[in-house]
This record gives C-alpha cells, sequence and structure tokens, in this order.
C-alpha cells in the first residue's frame, strides 16, 4: 500500500505526550514534518515538533479546522479522546488514519476491542461485564466475583483503574473510574481479577506490505493501574510467547491497518490470557529505548511509512522504571540526575511536561545489567534520586 513512498511526508500526530515526543524525534530522523496537537500548549510532542496546534480533539470543528489547515499525509493518534467519527471522513478523503480510522474506533473504548477479541475472534479473556451507574456496577461485581478489577473503558495510562475486594469497595471504584476518564464516557468495565505470574507487553508491528513481526516480550509492574517499572527480555517461556504473538497477530489482523501495536497478557501458569491493546507505541515499551537496535519508536514510523524492518535485535537484560511527581507544580526543576547518569549503563530521559501534580510520570530511566534483576534495580535506583524541586 505504501510502496515507493517518497520523503518527507507530513505528520499529524494527535497527543502530543512522552510517547509522542519520541515519535517525532524518530520521525524528523528522516527528515518528516509533523504536527503535533494536543488539548494543552507546551505539550512535550510539541517541544520537538515543526509547528504545534491546541484543540479539543473531542470537537468534530477542532479537528477539521486543524486537518484543513495543515493537509496532513497522515493522522497518527496517540491518545484515545479523539472525535473518531471525523478521523473516518479524514480517511474517506484519501488521508492515512493510523493504524485505520475503523482501528481506531474499535480500540478507543476498552469494551469494543474486549467484544471483538473475546465474542468475535474468540480469544482468552477475563471475565468481564459493563456498568453505567453505581447500581449496575454493584450487580455486575457481585456476578463476576470478589476482587476485581473496575476501570473507565476510556482512559489513559491506567489512569482510573482499581482492586475491588469486596462490595464496601465498589462505591469508591466507580467515582474514582468516573473521576479519571477520558472523553464523555460514563462507562466502566468490571474484569475477573487474574492471578497472573507476570504481565507482559507484546509489542507487535504490522507492516503493510509485509509480514507482522514482533519485538521480544517486555514485563511491566503496574500501581494505580499504571506502569511503574518496566523490563524485557520478560523470561517466560517459548511456548508462552508463541501463544502470545497467535493471539495478537489474530487480533492485529482484524484490526488492519500498519504501524505498531501494544499488546498486554496475563501470563498465569497455564494459561496466555489477552488484556489490552494500544494501536500505538506503550508506555512500558520506552524500556525499547535502551534494549533494542530500534526502538517501539522508530518501528512504529518504519512500519507507517512502509520502510524496511530488516531485523530488531535486543540488546541484553534492560530495564526502565518511571519518574513520578510527589506533589502540584508549575514550576519544574529536578535534581539528582547527574548522581543517576553516574552508573555504567544508565539513561534518563525527562518528558518537558510544563506542570505536575501527585503520581504524573514526568520522566523514566532506563538500565541495562547482567541480569534481569541487576537490570531492574539500577533503573528503579536511577529513577529514585531524580526529584521534582
Amino acid at each position: 500500500m505504501k510502496k515507493s513512498l517518497k520523503l518527507p511526508q507530513k505528520l499529524m500526530l494527535l497527543g502530543s505526550g512522552e510517547l509522542g515526543k519520541e515519535f517525532v524525534i524518530a520521525a524528523q530522523r528522516l527528515g518528516n514534518y509533523v504536527i503535533a496537537v494536543d488539548r494543552y500548549a507546551n505539550a512535550p510532542a510539541m517541544q520537538v515538533a515543526d509547528c504545534s496546534e491546541v484543540i479539543s480533539m473531542l470537537s468534530a470543528e477542532d479537528l477539521e479546522a486543524v486537518v484543513s489547515k495543515h493537509q496532513p499525509d497522515f493522522i497518527i493518534p496517540e491518545i484515545e479522546a479523539i472525535r473518531t467519527e471525523k478521523l473516518q471522513e479524514f480517511e474517506q478523503r484519501g488521508i492515512t488514519v493510523i493504524p485505520t480510522a475503523a482501528a481506531t474506533n474499535y480500540t478507543m473504548n476498552r469494551d469494543r476491542i474486549r467484544e471483538l477479541a473475546h465474542k468475535e475472534l474468540g480469544v482468552r479473556t477475563a471475565k468481564y461485564g459493563y456498568a453505567v451507574s453505581l447500581e449496575e456496577l454493584i450487580a455486575v461485581s457481585e456476578e463476576i466475583g470478589f476482587p476485581n478489577v473496575v476501570k473507565p473503558v476510556m482512559s489513559s495510562s491506567g489512569k482510573g483503574q482499581s482492586v475491588v475486594n469486596d462490595k464496601t469497595e465498589v462505591e469508591k471504584a466507580w467515582n474514582y473510574a468516573i473521576d479519571n476518564s477520558r472523553g464523555d464516557s460514563q462507562k466502566v468495565i468490571v474484569e475477573e481479577f487474574i492471578n497472573f505470574e507476570i504481565e507482559i507487553t507484546l509489542l507487535t508491528i504490522k507492516q503493510w506490505d509485509a509480514e507482522t513481526i514482533f519485538c521480544p516480550p517486555i514485563g511491566h509492574r503496574q500501581e494505580r493501574g499504571d506502569y511503574q517499572e518496566s523490563w524485557q527480555p520478560a523470561g517466560i517461556s517459548e511456548d508462552k510467547i508463541l501463544a502470545s504473538q497467535e493471539i495478537a497477530k489474530k487480533v492485529t489482523d482484524a484490526l488492519g491497518g500498519a504501524g505498531i501495536f501494544g499488546v498486554e497478557f496475563f501470563i498465569t501458569k497455564n494459561e496466555v490470557i489477552f488484556s489490552e491493546l494500544s494501536p500505538r507505541p506503550h508506555d512500558t515499551g520506552m524500556v525499547t529505548l535502551i534494549s533494542q537496535n530500534l526502538n517501539e519508536f522508530e518501528l512504529h514510523l518504519r512500519a507507517i511509512l512502509g520502510l524496511p524492518i530488516p531485523h530488531i535485535e535486543q540488546l541484553g537484560f534492560s530495564a526502565s522504571a518511571v519518574i513520578l511527581a510527589s506533589e502540584k507544580s508549575d514550576s519544574i526543576a529536578f535534581t539528582g540526575v547527574a548522581d543517576a547518569l553516574a552508573e555504567k549503563d544508565v539513561d534518563i530521559k525527562l518528558f518537558g511536561k510544563p506542570t505536575a501534580h501527585p503520581y504524573r510520570r514526568m520522566g523514566v530511566a532506563l538500565a541495562k545489567g547482567t541480569n534481569e534483576k541487576e537490570a531492574r534495580e539500577k533503573a528503579t535506583k536511577a529513577a529514585s534520586k531524580v526529584k521534582l524541586v
């Protein structure tokens, strides 16, 4: 589909956070022109893009105005909260939406992608149900059983997710999910709590005119529904890697298009269970900034533009750990960076977010080690040294 594409191309990024920033850097290294769009000014990707626009991406009128102004070749969503009907219009006009407008519409809500995987494709998922009111949530929670996990159907970086141990915690979970829901959805999903051995992200690269390929699985640990650390390789058996690849290919084939997909799985002693999917680079995949010869952002770009991906090389035991804000601030400065960087095979990426609030991800520490334990310990130690002041 994208054979003989000329460079540069004009790329419009909808959502301009830290993942978008790294994508812009990758795109500009191959000479492309990038317009970074977000709901607030000076977002991380805007700081490195050719130009930027501040709009509401839930406004069809705002989207129409910015696309008409810039006439991009590609529209590349980085977040879920977008008026996806407009993306379908843009696609009909000949603009390539990544991975496709239909896939973006499917994946912007957790309910749609879960229905696709479980009901249409027969993929094993956790038991689940939905609720649009506290009363419904109480009923569905009792049907699923306790403990369970409650999430907004639309959110970012795990926000609004909580584990509910019994009926007394349901109302708190409802309020937390609704308060952290993106877009205009007032719907939550309730999932069976899976007693997993490890959670993994399988970065799945779908290409226009070549086979689907995979990065080595990435293990990750979450708190408050948001990733805290990730590591590669994940250290799971070959048969479970193959099983996760088979499921990831089945789901991404159904979605179509091209680009990188972050496909999440619960790995238990006996099963590989599909969890979620993001049709874009994944936050846990930031470890690939140190762990691979081609990071997830470069892979996303190559897949989008139809450029060759001849070989993905994993460079040994590697890990990432997030650098979090502890309080609200409009004046961002850090200490401890030099101390963190003094360790061999450690790197620090600060995202450039203009404001902070408790638990907001402000940067990431990356490390390599002789084994998984050493890499994770080095990354966590480096992250702990960097403080927001």
